[in-house]
C-alpha cells in the first residue's frame, strides 16, 4: 500500500482549512528544517516573516518594538530597502555553568559587535538561523527562505542570506530589539553543535553559492565575506596543520642529522637575537586576538573594569583550554568534509543538560577528532625532546613548544575536566567498568556503536566509503607521514652500530611482519577454538607469547640490545602500526572504486553511465567483500586496532583514576564548573543527584 504525505492547515477546533501533498516522506526529501520552512511559507500571511528558532524566547517589552522594526522595510539602507532585518539576541543560559558562560560570551560578541560590523560597513551579513525578519514577498518569489538539498545545505540558514544577496537583496542589523536564546550548556552538546557548523562550513566551501558571491563582490567585500564565513574555519585548519608541519620538519632535521651538522658549522654563531625574537612571538599568539571582540563588547555594555574582571575569571575557569579543545573539533570536521564530503545533521538536543558523561561516551565522541591527533603530537614532541639538541638546554625550547604541549593536554583531558563528577571515585569505577565492557563486547553485526567497540570502529571509517578515488589516494599520501618515525629512529638504535645500510630498515619491517603474523595466528585460533576448545586456544596464545619472548632474549643476549633501544623501537613502531591500520581502512573502498565498480560496469546490464546501481552489482560487491575478508588480514587488522584502542584508553584513563583518589579534586572541579551557580546560592549537588538515567532533571521535594 502506497503512503502519501500531506501538510495540513488546521484551526484550533480541528477544522481543516486545506492540505498540500508532499513529494515524499518529509525527513527523506531533503534536510528537515529548511524543507519544513520552504513548504510552510504557503501557510503564512502578511508581508513579513520571522524565522525564529525553537530554542528562542520573546519578551513582552520587546514585542512592543516590532512595529518599529517592520517600518525598517520602508527605509532605504544604502542604495536599497532591506530584505532581511537582523535582530540581536540575549543569551539567557550563561549562568548555568562555566561552559554555558563561555558560549554565552562568545555568542553575545557575535550577535552584537560581530553582526553590527558585518552589516555595516562590510555589507556581508547573512542569515545565521537567528530571529531575523524576512521580506516575505521578496523571498517567496526568489526560491524561499532556505535551501534544502541533502548534505550540501546542512547549514541551511546562511543560504537564505546567500540567496538574498545574490538577488540584489540587502541585509541589515538592528540592536534596539532583542530576543532571548538558549545556548548549549553541556560539553558534548557544544561539541556536536561545533561539529555540525564545521561540517556545514565545509559544504559551503564546496558550494556554488560562495563561488558566485566571490566572483560578484569587489575585492574588499570578497575578503570580508571570506574571513567571516568559510575563511575562519580554513584558517583554524591551517593553524593546526602548521603545528604538524613545524614538528615534522623538526623531526626530519633531528633524525636526519642536519640539525647537528648545521649547529657544528662555524659560520652559524650569535643566533641569540633570532632565538629571542622567536620566544617573543610565542607569547603573542593569534588566539589572543580572537578574544578582543568579546572584551570590547562587554566593555561597551558593562564598562571596561567589568570586562577586565570577567576576562580574568574566564582565564581562571580554564576558558583557554575550552576554546583550544574546540579548535580541534572545528579542524577535524571541516577537514573531513573538505576531503570526503558526506556531512550530516547532528542533533544537539538543546536541553538543560547538567549530567555526567561516561568515559566510553567521551571516548567514542572524541577519539578520532582529538585523542588520536593529540597522541601523535605527543609522540612528535617526545621524539623531538629525546633526539634534538639545539634548544634542549635553552629557555627557547620552552617558549617554542609550550603552546604545543598545552594543545596536547587540552585535546586529551579537556572533555574530562569539563565533565561533572568525573573525579568522583565511584563514578570513575563505573566508567571503567562500562568502557571495559564496551571494548570487550564482540560482534558488530546488528549492534549499535554504543553497544560494541567493533560496531563503533566500523562506523568510524564509514565516511571513506563515500570518498572518491582522489580523496582516498590523498588520505593514503597524508598517512605516509607516519613512516618517518620508523625510518629515522631505527638508524639511531645502539644495536645497529651506526650502520646506514638499507637492510637495517628492511629488517625493521621484518619485525613488524612477525608481529602481524602472530596477531593473525591468534585471530585464527580464536575463530576456530575459542567456542569449543578454550584450552587449546589458551595454549596457542601461550606458545606465540613464549616464541616472542624467546626472540627478545636472543636479541638482548646475542646482539647487545640496549634497554633504551626497546623504548625507541616502541616510539618508532607505534606510528607505523597506525599507518597500517589507516592503509587497511582506505584500501577496501579504494579497491571497490578501482576494481569492483568498473568490473560491474563491464559485466552487468543494469549499469548506466559508469555507475554501479543494480541488485546484481550489489551482490557482486557483497561477494567480493566477503572474499576479501577471508583472504585478507582483516581480522588481524581488527585485533591490532583493538590493541591500540586499549592502550589509548588506558593512557587517558590513568591520570583520571589517580586524581580521583583525592577527594578535594571533585570539590575543586564542581566549583570550577558551577562558580556562577554557587554565587547565586544554587545547590549543585541536588541538581546532579536529581537526574534520571537519561540525564534530565527530576523533581524532588
Amino acid at each position: 500500500m502506497e503512503k502519501h504525505y500531506y501538510s495540513v492547515l488546521v484551526k484550533g477546533d480541528d477544522e481543516e482549512i486545506y492540505r498540500v501533498k508532499l513529494p515524499g516522506k518529509p525527513t527523506e526529501v531533503g534536510e528537515g528544517k529548511p524543507n519544513n520552512q520552504n513548504h510552510a511559507i504557503i501557510f503564512t500571511r502578511g508581508e513579513a516573516l520571522q524565522a525564529i528558532d525553537m530554542n528562542q524566547d520573546n519578551y513582552l517589552e520587546e514585542s512592543f518594538k516590532m512595529r518599529n522594526l517592520l517600518e525598517e522595510f520602508l527605509i532605504k539602507h544604502g542604495k536599497s530597502k532591506p530584505t532581511i532585518l537582523g535582530v540581536r539576541e540575549h543569551i539567557f543560559t550563561g549562568s548555568v555553568s562555566s561552559l554555558a558562560w563561555f558560549m554565552s560570551n562568545q555568542e553575545t560578541s557575535f550577535v552584537t559587535i560581530g553582526q553590527r560590523v558585518l552589516a555595516n560597513p562590510l555589507k556581508v551579513r547573512f542569515h545565521y538561523g537567528h530571529p531575523d525578519v524576512f521580506d516575505r514577498i521578496f523571498h517567496i518569489t526568489r526560491g524561499g527562505i532556505s535551501k534544502a538539498s541533502k548534505v550540501i545545505n546542512l547549514s541551511e540558514d546562511i543560504f537564505a542570506g546567500f540567496n538574498s544577496t545574490l538577488r540584489q537583496g540587502n541585509v541589515t542589523h538592528h540592536e534596539y530589539i532583542q530576543l532571548g536564546k538558549g545556548r548549549d550548556v553541556g560539553m558534548n552538546q557544544i561539541s556536536n553543535f561545533e561539529a555540525k557548523v564545521a561540517n556545514g562550513n565545509g559544504e559551503q566551501t564546496l558550494c556554488r553559492d560562495v563561488h558566485r558571491l566571490g566572483h560578484r563582490f569587489d575585492f574588499y567585500r570578497m575578503l570580508s565575506m571570506y574571513f567571516t564565513t568559510v575563511g575562519f574555519y580554513f584558517n583554524s585548519m591551517v593553524a593546526v596543520l602548521t603545528v604538524y608541519v613545524f614538528l615534522y620538519g623538526r623531526l626530519y632535521l633531528v633524525l636526519s642529522g642536519l640539525e647537528k651538522s648545521i649547529l657544528q658549522d662555524p659560520r652559524i654563531k650569535n643566533i641569540k637575537p633570532f632565538a629571542n625574537a622567536l620566544a617573543t612571538q610565542s607569547v603573542f599568539q593569534l588566539g589572543t586576538l580572537l578574544i578582543l571582540p568579546m572584551i570590547m563588547e562587554v566593555g561597551l555594555e558593562k564598562g571596561f573594569g567589568k570586562a577586565l574582571a570577567e576576562f580574568i575569571i574566564m582565564q581562571l575557569q580554564l576558558a583557554p583550554m575550552f576554546f583550544t579543545f574546540h579548535l580541534g573539533t572545528k579542524t577535524h570536521y571541516y577537514g573531513r568534509t573538505i576531503l570526503h564530503g558526506g556531512a550530516k545533521y547532528r542533533g544537539t538536543g538543546r536541553g538543560f543538560v547538567v549530567r555526567h558523561a561516561k568515559f566510553a561516551e567521551n571516548y567514542r565522541m572524541y577519539s578520532r577528532s582529538h585523542f588520536v591527533k593529540a597522541l601523535e603530537l605527543l609522540i612528535l614532541l617526545v621524539v623531538y625532546l629525546a633526539y634534538g639538541s639545539s634548544y634542549r638546554s635553552s629557555s627557547l625550547y620552552v617558549y617554542v613548544t609550550i603552546s604545543m604541549w598545552f594543545l596536547v593536554f587540552c585535546w586529551l583531558f579537556a572533555p574530562f575536566i569539563f565533565n561533572p563528577s568525573c573525579f568522583e571515585w565511584h563514578k570513575m569505577v563505573d566508567d571503567w567498568t562500562d568502557w571495559w565492557k564496551w571494548m570487550n563486547n564482540r560482534g558488530g553485526i546488528g549492534l549499535a556503536p554504543e553497544q560494541s567497540w567493533e560496531a563503533w570502529w566500523v562506523s568510524e571509517h564509514e565516511h571513506l566509503k563515500n570518498g572518491t578515488v582522489r580523496s582516498l589516494l590523498l588520505e593514503l599520501v597524508l598517512s605516509l607521514r607516519l613512516l618517518i618515525y620508523q625510518y629515522g629512529i631505527v638508524y639511531h638504535l645502539h644495536i645497529v652500530h651506526e650502520n646506514k645500510s638499507f637492510m637495517i630498515y628492511a629488517l625493521s619491517w621484518l619485525v613488524i611482519g612477525i608481529v602481524l603474523v602472530s596477531l593473525k595466528v591468534v585471530s585464527l585460533g580464536r575463530e576456530k577454538f575459542v567456542t569449543k576448545f578454550q584450552l587449546v586456544f589458551r595454549i596457542l596464545k601461550g606458545i606465540v607469547f613464549l616464541v616472542l619472548i624467546g626472540l627478545m632474549v636472543v636479541i638482548f643476549v646475542g646482539f647487545d640490545l640496549a634497554v633504551s633501544d626497546v623504548g625507541a623501537s616502541v616510539l618508532a613502531f607505534i606510528p607505523t602500526g597506525w599507518f597500517i591500520l589507516l592503509m587497511a581502512q582506505v584500501c577496501g573502498p579504494l579497491f571497490r572504486r578501482l576494481v569492483i565498480e568498473p568490473l560491474g560496469v563491464l559485466c552487468c546490464s543494469c549499469c548506466r553511465g559508469g555507475a554501479c546501481r543494480g541488485p546484481c552489482c550489489a551482490k557482486l560487491r557483497q561477494r567480493s567483500g566477503a572474499v576479501l575478508r577471508k583472504i585478507g588480514p582483516w581480522d588481524s587488522i581488527q585485533e591490532m586496532a583493538r590493541m591500540y584502542e586499549y592502550t589509548m584508553g588506558i593512557l587517558i584513563f590513568l591520570p583520571i583514576a589517580v586524581l580521583s583518589w583525592f577527594p578535594f579534586m571533585s570539590e575543586f572541579q564542581t566549583r570550577l564548573l558551577f562558580n556562577q551557580a554557587f554565587s547565586r546560592g544554587l545547590q549543585i549537588s541536588r541538581i546532579l543527584a536529581g537526574q534520571d538515567g537519561r540525564g534530565t532533571i527530576t523533581k524532588r521535594e
